[in-house]
């Protein structure tokens, strides 16, 4: 009977093992790092250095609004192009579906940065697809797309896209059919069944998928690194700066909490916008 009651724990072992050695302790370290003061000539010595953070918020607020209008507008793109994709393969791609599927993560064969390298291609001066965004008037007045805001939006577009696809193709696949039509055959057209039925029973999907693509957009650096130029600096790139070249340990530290913290806040307010119901999928499981 004891032994019976210890298996839950032994399964959880392993994760709580795994969490507290490379979560609970690298952040207990940054954290005490972020409240030390000195420099690397000198050394860091920890003194309970509170202003860390409001001095790193006051100096880098310009890179934290950034970080988070290009992630809000990547994630609001990745929304529109997704919803679309995933409905069509979910409901409309018979035999295809698969292949669908695969093509979607295809890119994940591929590193990120590779990945993110072959847009910088695409979007070089030289391009063909330059050449046409420039000829219908979107590549600006300065005629160039690589190095302005919508290339760095467009490589956390591309790149975090397959995070939205998925969530929301697996929630539109736990759909009953049956639902959407006892919805057409209350009189209901095409387009008030997707609005009451299909999008609602959806909602997880996109939460999730919503989540997982803001989440780590807001803290990217390699695409403001390779797609944007000096002015288009994400808070990732101000932290790696910090931490690699500047050698300003407490401040990349608290930099590293004050986003995390902000994050958190905003994924916050958003499941609370959104319903945590939709979160979790009860109302799928109600209807």
């Amino acid at each position: 009977m004891i032994r019976r009651r210890l298996i839950p724990y032994f399964l959880l072992g392993p994760g709580l093992i795994w969490l507290i050695l490379f979560f609970v302790v690298p952040m207990y370290y940054m954290g005490r790092l972020s409240l030390e003061s000195g420099s690397l000539l000198t050394g860091f010595e920890f003194t309970w250095e509170w202003s860390n953070f409001s001095d790193s918020l006051s100096a880098y607020d310009t890179q934290f609004v950034r970080s988070f209008v290009y992630a809000g507008i990547a994630t609001l793109l990745c929304l529109v192009i997704a919803y679309p994709l995933a409905y069509a393969i979910a409901f409309r791609a018979g035999r295809w579906k698969y292949l669908l599927l695969f093509a979607v993560i295809a890119p994940f064969f591929t590193t990120y940065l590779i990945r993110t390298i072959a847009w910088q291609t695409i979007l070089s001066d030289q391009s063909a697809v330059v050449d046409v965004l420039d000829a219908i008037g979107l590549a600006g007045s300065n005629h160039r797309v690589l190095d302005e805001p919508g290339s760095v939006i467009a490589g956390l577009t591309y790149n975090f896209l397959p995070f939205m696809i998925l969530p929301i193709y697996a929630s539109l696949e736990r759909i009953d059919q049956r639902l959407i039509e006892a919805a057409k055959d209350l009189y209901s057209s095409a387009s008030q069944a997707f609005w009451r039925v299909t999008l609602p029973l959806s909602a997880p999907g996109v939460v999730a998928g919503t989540l997982l693509t803001f989440i780590p957009a807001a803290g990217d650096y390699v695409n403001a690194e390779l797609l944007g130029a000096q002015g288009q600096a994400m808070i990732g790139n101000v932290i790696q700066g910090l931490y690699l070249n500047v050698r300003d340990y407490p401040t990349a530290a608290s930099l590293s909490f004050i986003l995390m913290a902000l994050i958190l806040a905003a994924v916050v307010v958003y499941i609370r916008f959104a319903g945590s119901e939709a979160l979790m999928g009860e109302e799928a499981e109600r209807a």
